[in-house]
């Protein structure tokens, strides 16, 4: 059976922030969309450049705006999928820190599930470990990952999300680099939400309706869609907003770090953090069905000279 326990007050206050995802809802739509094969672990040249760090912020915690100059590098074009992960753990045989937690008959042990009241009034959401809730099994045991092979791996920590970065060659972005590229890849640079919504229909993976209770799914998804079910940004990368939020490299806090971009469960009436500005602290150590990461490369010196 799953161990379930409650969360700290902290942890809870960093989830609710960064929106809720569901335990009872299917997190993968049949894979009947999807990143084009030969798209699949790609990368984008970003050049140098400038741009405006927390530009027209929502939420105190996005300030101070300020102008910042970037150099150049590579990303990711889409998350780090399940099959992608699956080769390095295979290769490197790394378990990640939710498994060892659990295996080790750890305290409170597991990663974030998120109990969905369904209609019924007995029931209210609540945030809970699964003890059995792995990058393996993302909705418990009775779930794997088959149909999920291109879905966003999820149920990782920021140091699982780092070592995943250095056995491809590359590293989790910094904060400033992953907005650098949001910024610059929204469809219309004036509007910081275009990148979720264009004249009111979803173009991205976010939550539709009233937070917790209703998500309509108008979007095609009631969970975590595969990476590329969504047109690409003007950079031509995938789910920079939404689908599920990304672990990066720049601490926010001690023993925490940023996490940005929002997820599938980011509503109007509750978490509008589907924006590049947005930034969430998360426990480094900690995972939930609703966290990924992608990862960027440094340019070779001729390139980045």
């Amino acid at each position: 059976m799953p161990i379930k326990a409650p969360l700290s007050v902290l942890a809870l206050a960093s989830l609710l922030a960064a929106c809720a995802p569901s335990a009872s809802q299917p997190d993968v739509r049949a894979a009947s969309c999807g990143i084009a094969p030969d798209l699949l672990g790609t990368f984008v040249t970003l050049p140098a450049g400038a741009f405006i760090k927390g530009e027209a912020p929502i939420y105190p915690e996005e300030r101070p705006t300020m102008r910042l100059q970037v150099e150049g590098f590579q990303i990711q074009a889409h998350e780090v999928t399940n099959a992608q992960f699956a080769a390095f753990v295979e290769a490197s045989g790394y378990v990640t820190d939710a498994e060892r937690g659990i295996a080790d008959g750890r305290l409170g042990a597991g990663s974030a599930l998120f109990v969905h009241p369904d209609g019924n009034p007995d029931t209210e959401p609540t945030w809970t470990l699964a003890g059995e809730a792995t990058w393996r099994t993302p909705l418990g045991a009775d779930s794997d990952l088959t149909g999920r092979e291109q879905a966003p791996v999820v149920h990782v920590s920021q140091r699982d999300a780092a070592a995943y970065a250095a056995w491809a060659g590359g590293r989790l972005p910094s904060e400033v680099e992953w907005e650098y590229a949001a910024s610059l890849g929204l469809p219309d640079p004036s509007d910081p939400a275009s990148g979720a919504y264009r004249d009111g229909t979803p173009r991205a993976n976010t939550w539709q309706g009233v937070f917790p209770v209703v998500d309509l799914g108008t979007d095609g998804f009631q969970g975590a869609s595969p990476v590329g079910c969504f047109e690409p940004d003007q950079l031509g990368l995938y789910d920079m907003i939404g689908n599920v939020w990304e672990w990066t490299d720049t601490p926010y806090a001690t023993a925490r770090h940023t996490i940005k971009g929002g997820s599938f469960l980011c509503a109007d009436n509750f978490c509008r953090r589907y924006r590049p500005a947005a930034r969430q602290p998360q426990e480094t150590d900690f995972s939930s069905n609703h966290i990924g990461f992608r990862i960027v490369r440094d340019l070779p010196v001729e390139q980045g000279e």
